[in-house]
């Protein structure tokens, strides 16, 4: 961790970059190569050290531009299209703490609205309830850029238990917010936000016999409720997300 700028543990920051990316392997329907991705970024923040305690506060606010963004193409499926150039800004807040000896704590949110800034593209709003698209074709301009939440959020805590008869031991738990996406170019409707939670535990053999140093074993359980929830809606079809998934694993490091 840097030394904070100023004595009270606070430091502020700003970062300005650039990027090129050439899009390599993608082409329209017609088979034509897509002009590389370029983009221009804007970050300021802060970051906090609380004196004297093991904990990190921080906050950005960013803006990006880019030009040649690609999207699906919803008139030929399976390709990609230029939609020009799309402005991407926003900011986000996290906390990273160890409470106490035994509790960690790690949470962020995050706020990003994309837009397509400039675009000559238009597209028919989309109608779900009858599979077919209505009115007049209206610009894409200044629409939200599709599938890309605007809201995020996240928590996880970990406690790893001190005492002598359960040291070694430890339980973690999560929850995961993420919040309505539109669906199509021109904001005809939007996927519904959804919540999802996790649970864990992990045992360090170490802790108890000295012989077993370095063995562990993790249990995890993602989407602890199995919830039923859609990850991306498109005019056409849809992805389901993922259900209850239990896994584990033994790792052994020397």
């Amino acid at each position: 961790m840097h030394k904070p700028f100023f004595n009270f543990g606070l430091s502020p920051y700003f970062s300005y970059s650039t990027s090129f990316v050439p899009q390599i392997g993608s082409t329209d329907y017609q088979g034509r190569p897509f002009l590389p991705l370029t983009g221009k970024q804007l970050e300021a923040g802060l970051k906090y050290k609380v004196p004297n305690r093991d904990i990190l506060l921080t906050a950005a606010a960013f803006r990006i531009d880019e030009d040649h963004y690609l999207i699906s193409d919803l008139a030929h499926s399976t390709f990609s299209t230029d939609a020009g150039k799309v402005r991407s800004q926003g900011f986000e807040v996290a906390a990273n703490a160890n409470v106490t000896k035994e509790l960690k704590l790690i949470a962020s949110y995050s706020y990003t609205d994309i837009r397509y800034a400039k675009t000559n593209k238009t597209s028919k709003k989309f109608d779900v309830f009858t599979d077919s698209t209505y009115g007049s074709a209206i610009s894409q301009s200044g629409k939200s850029v599709p599938y890309v939440p605007r809201d995020m959020f996240s928590v996880f805590a970990d406690y790893t238990f001190s005492s002598t008869r359960l040291k070694g031991f430890g339980i973690n738990w999560g929850a995961r917010y993420t919040g309505f996406t539109y669906a199509d170019n021109v904001e005809s409707f939007k996927n519904r936000p959804y919540i999802l939670f996790d649970l864990g535990a992990h045992y360090d053999f170490g802790q108890s016999i000295s012989a077993l140093r370095g063995l562990k074993a993790q249990l995890a359980v993602s989407n602890l409720a199995n919830t039923y929830y859609v990850s991306e809606c498109q005019t056409d079809y849809c992805y389901l997300g993922q259900g209850r998934r239990v896994y584990g694993n033994l790792t052994y490091n020397w």
